[in-house]
């Protein structure tokens, strides 16, 4: 079974819309067709974000803080990981490569223009349609 890291930026985009390939990315892996994988870092940053006001015409903050608390706890919940120098063109997308990396993901799915443009990457860095292409 493959062991993925979707970004924060997917887990939202299949929050707030029961549509797209993120939505059908969480789905499938409520399914059971990868393991999910998080740490601390990933599911604050997800929680910061869905507290923002301009979520609240999506869901209530409570409605948010209980999908970061399920996917807390149904993922498999790894450690923070120190990330080395500049893995990519964002400095606060490294720890994101370096969990996968550290975790041995076979992929992370990512929606950043600057995540998938990083060449030759372990793992490989893939969209959420490229992936959920793969898992059909």
């Amino acid at each position: 079974m493959w062991r993925v890291v979707l970004d924060p930026g997917v887990l939202i985009a299949a929050f707030i819309s029961a549509k797209g390939a993120p939505r059908a990315l969480v789905r499938a892996w409520t399914d059971g067709a990868f393991e999910l994988l998080v740490s601390p870092k990933l599911l604050a940053e997800l929680g910061r974000v869905l507290a923002r006001p301009k979520f609240r015409r999506y869901a209530t903050e409570r409605e948010a803080r209980a999908y970061v608390a399920f996917l807390e706890r149904f993922a498999t919940l790894c450690a923070d990981v120190e990330s080395p120098a500049r893995l990519s063109p964002d400095p606060g997308d490294d720890y994101l490569l370096a969990l996968a990396r550290s975790h041995l993901a076979n992929f992370l799915v990512s929606g950043d223009a600057d995540l998938c443009q990083v060449e030759k990457t372990e793992p490989p860095v893939l969209t959420p349609r490229a992936f959920l292409n793969r898992l059909m």
